[in-house]
């Protein structure tokens, strides 16, 4: 990998602070900071004064080095198989930029506002669907005769499952849930250190992963009852970076051992090494966020203040932030992230068999809300993430 410890710890530490500080418990939510950073980074780079020194701290690098650590990012993110990445910037024609700023800018980003509000929204709409295949509609910015430039990303990335699941309608005993028959996913594997349970500040969390086919991989993140979204996403970026001790799989004891989690003892017919039995559930999801709500969270709380520019490095023209804003969707099925839902029957072998061997089974059951983050397995850059309260429900159709 081409980008540095130091960047994925900045751009991991902003998805936890933005779990932490986007109120997630109260619905469902995908966000990605991994879009979001590189933008930041820019605008670090061409900003002065304070408006500099808060976008420097929410990017977790000093703003000289910025510039160069999202380009270096961005060359990352396009290079990796299962992902496609796009920087696009707009500016109108009186905007003149400074060229250190702009030349700093990966290689035919710059396209131009015409000023013609209905057909500059729909030249940006296309783009954001060409360069996400079609995720994602529109780009999530309002334009008006005020605009005189555009930063945009874009990120979608695609991965199937080394192992795919198989449907089955759930109905939760207990929990949000118990009154629904949800889509549900199962699998059964031999592979036991694919899940583990973490000690955290703010309590147990049990992770699962999902490995893809292309090195993408999305980590299930199940917390202890009471625990929010951001303690429990911001408990799997803690968990990336080894700074919670987790008990893997292979070396759990017997009972139940985390949240979600169970270790027992099974009769079986004939001898076979322990499984770990996964139930989780299928979802999809879309977000939109305004960035300024949060603008603590991005060092956006001076450069949105109209009273003066605050971006002498990019443009002599005065410049604030007039509006920042994210939208974002996840697809969990049985074949992969963002994979189609596909309908499974499952036949019951005949006749009752003769139990005389005991196996051990590691149980782990996702039937409540949980987080999940998709990152790259190699570097553990976080590429996505989201808490899910809406599950996909069951249709008996399906079957016909």
């Amino acid at each position: 990998m081409g980008v540095t410890n130091a960047t994925i710890r900045a751009v991991n530490g902003l998805t936890a602070r933005w779990a932490g500080a986007s109120g997630a418990a109260e619905g469902g939510t995908v966000l990605s900071a991994a879009g979001v950073w590189p933008l930041l980074a820019f605008l670090a780079d061409g900003a002065g004064g304070a408006a500099r020194a808060e976008l420097a701290d929410a990017l977790g690098l000093p703003a000289d080095e910025a510039a160069f650590a999202a380009r270096e990012l961005l060359g990352v993110l396009s290079a990796m198989p299962g992902l496609d990445s796009a920087l696009g910037l707009w500016t109108n024609r009186t905007l003149e930029l400074r060229d250190r700023w702009e030349a700093g800018l990966p290689a035919a980003a710059h396209g131009m506002l015409t000023g013609d509000g209905p057909a500059d929204k729909a030249a940006l709409d296309a783009w954001a669907v060409e360069r996400t295949g079609g995720l994602i509609e529109e780009m999530p910015v309002q334009l008006d005769e005020d605009t005189a430039m555009v930063l945009a990303s874009a990120l979608a990335l695609r991965t199937e499952w080394l192992r795919p699941f198989r449907e089955w309608p759930v109905s939760p005993e207990a929990g949000p849930w118990s009154d629904r028959t949800l889509l549900g996913l199962l699998r059964r594997s031999a592979l036991l250190d694919r899940v583990g349970v973490a000690d955290t500040p703010a309590g147990h969390v049990t992770e699962l992963k999902v490995l893809g086919d292309n090195a993408i991989d999305v980590h299930l993140l199940l917390g202890e009852e009471g625990m929010s979204a951001g303690q429990v996403l911001g408990a799997g970026v803690d968990i990336l970076a080894r700074r919670c001790p987790v008990v893997p799989g292979p070396h759990l004891p017997y009972g139940h051992v985390g949240p979600g989690l169970w270790v027992v003892k099974e009769r079986s017919a004939r001898p076979v090494p322990p499984t770990l039995d996964v139930q989780t559930m299928a979802f999809d999801m879309s977000s939109h966020h305004d960035l300024l709500e949060l603008h603590h969270v991005f060092g956006l709380t001076t450069a949105r203040d109209r009273s003066h520019g605050h971006f002498p490095r990019i443009s002599d023209f005065p410049l604030t932030v007039g509006s920042a804003r994210q939208a974002a969707m996840a697809r969990f099925g049985p074949l992969g992230f963002r994979a189609a839902a596909v309908t499974a029957i499952a036949v019951a072998p005949g006749g009752v068999p003769r139990l005389q061997w005991v196996t051990t089974s590691v149980k782990a059951a996702f039937d409540r809300p949980f987080g999940f983050l998709a990152l790259h397995r190699h570097s553990r850059l976080v590429l996505a993430a989201g808490w899910v309260t809406d599950p996909e429900p069951y249709r008996e159709d399906e079957e016909d």
